[in-house]
């Protein structure tokens, strides 16, 4: 059976979009200087070799859903998602000093690598932090370049800005929530929740979803339907990779077992248990939780803390409640046919995933 993420060729087809427009950038860095090369390079690899496409599938399916029609522009437009996805992923890895990222060096360490391989002046580490800085600001530029210039008319660009512009500043702040309940240890459920919404949720499925509306012109109803539909499915997905980033398996997800735990996330399922914990099995997991040098002995341990607790299982009735929830709103919309078949096949793909 075809993944959705295939049909109208749009996978290939945003791959394509965006390799036409990495090759722009290149000539456009190389006739600054040649040293950019190294940052063509990992922009293309990181872009170009690797992700779902879900974001663009979204986007690209809600504008059809809402009577758009097929056209190179519109995916051009939409392919522009994913280097919003590849900045926020470039900082991601950054901030949670996360090695590999789809099972090869995250930006960082490969700069690191490359200040060391080359014998350079200086902590190679810091230039590694400072390369994945950049790299994830320019490839956020380059998202809104890619948009205003993948030929949609300008009065159709002009509705889809505020959504674009929108979803950028939500993820943003998302990721600033995420990071400050580390330090500041807060587990509760309401926080996580938030946290999973801005971060993820509205980001993954909503605002694209919306923008491909507003690319099409979709009447209030339809916007109304896709929110119903893209917020507790977007929340779902990120429930997903909770459970992925503490009980995925490496050789699938390309990030080490017990990421998460390490770094200290305090996502819905680690809420969930801390929650649902004794006295004194919630002080070992906070203990354990956010340290860098935990073992696998204590990833297990911390694992069977979480699954006995029936943090695992409340989290996945949850994805299922709101997976409910997206396809009721889902069946009730005024969507077109093919449209509406995809997008309950993304909902599936989204929330039963293993990577």
């Amino acid at each position: 059976m075809t993944s959705p993420l295939e049909r109208a060729g749009l996978r290939p087809r945003v791959d394509k979009a965006l390799a036409v427009f990495l090759a722009t950038q290149r000539a456009r860095l190389l006739a600054i200087d040649e040293a950019l090369a190294d940052v063509a390079d990992a922009l293309d690899d990181f872009v170009l070799l690797g992700g779902k496409r879900l974001r663009p599938a979204f986007a690209y399916w809600g504008y059809r859903g809402a009577g758009g029609a097929d056209s190179e522009q519109i995916v051009a437009a939409v392919a522009a998602l994913e280097l919003v996805q590849a900045s926020a992923l470039i900082h991601d890895d950054l901030m949670d000093r996360s090695d590999t990222r789809r099972g090869e060096p995250s930006v960082h360490r490969r700069f690191a690598a490359r200040h060391a391989a080359a014998g350079w002046r200086g902590a190679g580490d810091s230039f590694g932090d400072s390369a994945a800085v950049l790299l994830g600001d320019m490839a956020l530029v380059w998202s809104d370049e890619l948009l205003h210039t993948s030929g949609i008319e300008p009065a159709d660009l002009a509705r889809a800005r505020p959504v674009f512009d929108e979803m950028r500043t939500e993820v943003t702040a998302g990721q600033y929530l995420d990071v400050l309940t580390v330090v500041t240890g807060d587990t509760s459920l309401e926080r996580a929740s938030k946290v999973a919404r801005y971060k993820s949720a509205k980001y993954t499925v909503e605002r694209p979803l919306l923008l491909g509306a507003a690319l099409a012109g979709a009447p209030e109803p339809l916007l109304q339907a896709y929110s119903g539909y893209g917020l507790p499915l977007g929340e779902a997905f990120q429930l997903r990779d909770d459970v992925l980033g503490v009980f995925g398996d490496p050789a699938q997800t390309g990030k080490p077992a017990g990421d998460d735990l390490r770094e200290g996330k305090r996502t819905y399922l680690v809420a969930a248990a801390h929650a649902a914990l004794g006295a004194g099995e919630r002080a070992e997991l906070e203990t354990r939780l956010g340290d860098p040098a935990l073992d696998d002995a204590g990833v297990q341990r911390l694992r069977a803390l979480i699954r006995d607790s029936g943090a695992l299982a409340r989290t996945e009735e949850r994805i299922t409640a709101l997976t409910t929830t997206a396809l009721t709103e889902l069946a009730a919309a005024q969507v077109e046919a093919e449209a509406r078949g995809v997008l309950l096949e993304l909902a599936d793909a989204a929330t039963r995933r293993a990577v």
